[in-house]
């Protein structure tokens, strides 16, 4: 489903701005837990299962916020480029190409999330992005075949941290030499044991895209569900003032 026009609050369903949404992992934790959402990104995203506008995400928000159609949100998630403070991108795969000059985009973000007002929320891998750590989440504290850590930052409201549970043992894979076998699916890359389409869409609970390089992108909507539901209730104005 493609859309080139802006959502608006739909009965009493907050509307969610979801900037650089690749293929709507985190869209579909925010769509069950309450919201309507709209993605955003540069690129064609014809899988995203919610209404999408293809541009540039700063500009895209810039535009909004100029407008003052930024008002009929009622928070906004982003999840900018993350290959500039991956650990992918500085560690042992430096050598494979990983590891060149990427974009880093978050502060600017951050200055035009907080122009715009409203609550937010900022995903990155864990690493070295400039991103404050208030949720550290794991796809071991909801069951699923990843571990996938992801921190966020969360701009004018709050919650606790989950309880992060002991790892049940490996990612499944080669890694420096080593085969390791575990019930963790290494949903990144090709080959070397990492997980075919079928298991990362079946580790993740993603089923609506079946093109490799947005499944290993994409956060289990698992993550943004718990955040979704998190926000509802404990921001009135999410959870009244539509």
């Amino acid at each position: 489903m493609t859309h080139t026009t802006d959502i608006r609050r739909e009965g009493h369903r907050p509307a969610l701005l979801d900037l650089f949404c690749c293929s709507g992992g985190a869209a579909m934790g925010y769509h069950r837990a309450g919201f309507n959402v709209t993605g955003i990104d540069i690129a064609r995203r014809p899988r995203y299962p919610f209404p999408f506008r293809q541009g540039d995400a700063l500009t895209v928000l810039t535009d909004l916020i100029t407008s003052g159609e930024i008002s009929a949100y009622s928070a906004i998630h982003a999840s900018p480029p993350c290959q500039d403070g991956c650990a992918l991108t500085v560690g042992t795969n430096r050598a494979m190409g990983w590891g060149r000059t990427h974009v880093q985009l978050i502060p600017e973000l951050r200055v035009l999330l907080d122009v715009s007002g409203l609550p937010y929320v900022i995903e990155q891998p864990t690493g070295k992005a400039p991103v404050r750590c208030d949720v550290t989440l794991c796809g071991e504290q909801f069951g699923l075949g990843v571990l996938r850590h992801r921190n966020f930052e969360l701009g004018g409201w709050t919650t606790g941290q989950p309880q992060h549970p002991r790892h049940r043992g490996y990612v499944r894979g080669w890694r420096h030499g080593v085969y390791r076998d575990g019930p963790y699916v290494a949903a990144y890359g090709s080959g070397g044991g990492k997980g075919t389409i079928s298991e990362m869409q079946a580790a993740m609970g993603i089923d609506w895209t079946d093109v490799r390089e947005e499944l290993t992108e994409a956060i289990p909507p698992a993550y943004t569900e718990w955040i979704g539901r998190a926000f509802l209730a404990r921001t009135p104005a999410g959870a009244v003032a539509l």
